[in-house]
């Protein structure tokens, strides 16, 4: 082999090997990334069926059902709500009416099968992620006069009596201020 071919050969492996190596960091990258999903774009099939992601809400207060150490609960966003069901110990500030976010997967049933359950660390806290879909999900269900709300079962409290009346409800109305 001539010296120019050689230097070639390898700078063509090099480029190759660089090649792979990008490949499999962005395969392990995109293996692992975790997307933030509300309860509103879950009921209207933006989540991915099959894939681990998060939802994040409000816990809605009279939903906790707790079977020995399978704990049953519904995550709203004030419109719209996802059953969860947990098999674990839940977080020690895990509450009704408190902000949570769950990772894991959502069944064929349309239950959200969750891996982790993340509660809120201190009184002012929420997920920023959450707290901007509560936002939101209050701004539309104002705007719609609370029709959300008021067809959606078990969707009713404040953010519900808030919506019918038309008036936005803002997290820290419902108990959850929004920190840094």
């Amino acid at each position: 082999m001539k010296p120019r071919q050689k230097r070639v050969a390898i700078a063509v492996g090099a480029l190759a090997a660089v090649g792979v190596g990008v490949g499999l960091l962005l395969n392990a990258f995109n293996s692992n990334l975790v997307f933030f999903y509300t309860p509103t774009q879950v009921a209207s099939k933006e989540a991915p069926q099959g894939r681990t992601f998060r939802v994040g809400g409000l816990v809605e207060s009279g939903t906790v059902v707790r079977d020995g150490m399978t704990v049953r609960f519904i995550v709203t966003d004030t419109a719209r709500t996802v059953p969860v069901k947990y098999e674990g110990v839940l977080p020690d500030l895990f509450k009704e009416g408190k902000g949570v976010v769950a990772q894991g997967q959502l069944g064929p049933d349309g239950v959200f099968a969750a891996r982790e359950v993340l509660a809120k660390h201190d009184e002012n806290y929420m997920p920023p992620e959450a707290a901007e879909a509560l936002e939101q999900a209050a701004k539309m269900n104002a705007r719609m006069g609370g029709t959300l709300a008021q067809g959606q079962p078990g969707a009713a409290g404040a953010a519900g009596a808030a919506g019918a009346a038309g008036a936005a409800v803002s997290p820290s109305a419902m108990g959850a201020g929004v920190g840094k």
